[in-house]
């Protein structure tokens, strides 16, 4: 059956959930405990005016997560963040008191012995987990779904992690992650929460803030206030920090937040369009979207509740949309920068295009209320993680719009 645009809304209720645990200053504690790094800069965050002009909107935002930490996506930052809190209550210490170098210590490592990390992963989250054990001279096993692709894996072995391709989707390598960790004493680092392990995906999420953190400084030096949030989702976790985090310090102009996620694996959407209050809706099969970082069916349940309270669209998008921003990002306007984006990083641009120029979309256009006054921001959350799919998506026109091109009349 052919992917195509849907879109849910929800009325955000009176009760909404508390934001004590992605609010400022909890932000301002994980960017300093990232920011003790050897290796942190802040990523850039792109005005790209071109685009915006060529679009219609007032001004559009882009936050490059390619450039962190060198690994080419965001997903260190939660698993780091989770690494550190573990660390930290094994030793009966605060975050604060554990900065890299005291972290990377020989008294450190001679208290807390030997540690293996496990997790399930698409592939980014899996080389953030590897690559903070790694830092800290610590052990981890990683499980990866069918069609995860062998440059992926190669990846996060090449962080002394043990690292397999398992013929299982998503979801169910989360619940042989879970086993693994209960038959052999690892600690599981996974932002997929359910009841009686919701701790870990929480410190995720908090890890999380450090991006967003910096993208309110850096649209403060613009003096620039965002009106829509475009926001990538899998499980969820990503788009609820990000949206908590903005919620609570634009809480008396609340930006628009909008969800997108892949037609094959919208969790979130099903969720928001069939759930009932807290209740979630699971999306099962092989979920084989060519966004890997999103291709999750089972929403996160401590993200849920923010995205309920605060979020106000969802919306499910096909795969050609994804292909169709990285094509925009890497052939960009005269002006704007050249961005190199993956699959999952580049959908939201996709969106964001889309919707301003298809006559067919423009229900969409004025649900979300985008127009000649919006102020957009997106966050690319990847780089090129697999290079020789991103020649073929870019290079080659895999994933073309099928929609007639009438509607691209500039």
């Amino acid at each position: 059956m052919k992917e195509k645009y849907e879109i849910t809304s929800l009325e955000n209720s009176e009760n909404k959930a508390s934001l004590r645990f992605l609010d400022e200053h909890v932000a301002k504690k994980t960017a300093k405990y990232h920011g003790s790094f050897p290796a942190y800069e802040p990523t850039p965050l792109h005005r790209l005016k071109g685009l915006a002009k060529y679009l219609g909107v007032k001004d559009l935002y882009l936050k490059d997560e390619s450039f962190r930490f060198g690994l080419n996506a965001f997903k260190v930052l939660g698993g780091s963040y989770a690494v550190v809190k573990i660390i930290a209550q094994r030793l009966d210490m605060e975050v604060e008191d554990l900065p890299f170098e005291v972290l990377v210590s020989k008294e450190i490592k001679e208290k807390l012995g030997e540690i293996t990390f496990v997790t399930a992963t698409d592939g980014n989250h899996g080389r953030g987990v590897a690559w903070a054990a790694n830092q800290i001279g610590q052990n981890s096993v990683v499980y990866m779904p069918e069609n995860s692709t062998q440059e992926r894996l190669e990846n996060i072995r090449k962080e002394n992690a043990k690292a397999d391709i398992l013929p299982m989707n998503y979801d169910e390598c989360v619940r042989y992650a879970n086993k693994m960790a209960e038959e052999n004493g690892w600690i599981m680092i996974q932002d997929t929460a359910w009841e009686g392990y919701e701790a870990i995906p929480t410190w995720i999420m908090q890890g999380y803030l450090t991006m967003a953190y910096e993208a309110y400084l850096q649209l403060s030096l613009h003096q620039s206030v965002p009106t829509h949030i475009f926001l990538q989702a899998g499980v969820g976790s990503m788009a609820s920090a990000v949206t908590g985090f903005f919620a609570s310090v634009y809480m008396q102009n609340l930006p628009v937040v909008t969800v997108v996620e892949p037609a094959k694996a919208n969790c979130l959407y099903q969720t928001a369009k069939y759930g009932k209050g807290e209740d979630l809706v699971f999306v099962t099969g092989e979920m084989d979207t060519i966004m890997a970082g999103l291709a999750c069916g089972e929403p996160c349940t401590i993200g849920w509740n923010v995205l309920h309270s605060y979020a106000r669209h969802f919306l499910s998008v096909p795969d050609s949309t994804a292909a169709h921003g990285m094509r925009i990002l890497g052939n960009p306007l005269k002006g704007d920068e050249r961005i190199i984006s993956g699959e999952s990083g580049a959908v939201t641009i996709g969106v964001v295009s889309q919707v301003m120029e298809r006559p067919d979309l423009q229900y969409i256009k004025e649900r979300i209320g985008l127009n000649s006054d919006s102020v957009v921001l997106c966050i690319s959350t990847e780089g090129n993680t697999d290079a020789l799919r991103y020649r073929e998506l870019v290079w080659d026109g895999l994933y073309p719009n099928e929609e007639e091109l009438s509607w691209n009349k500039k």
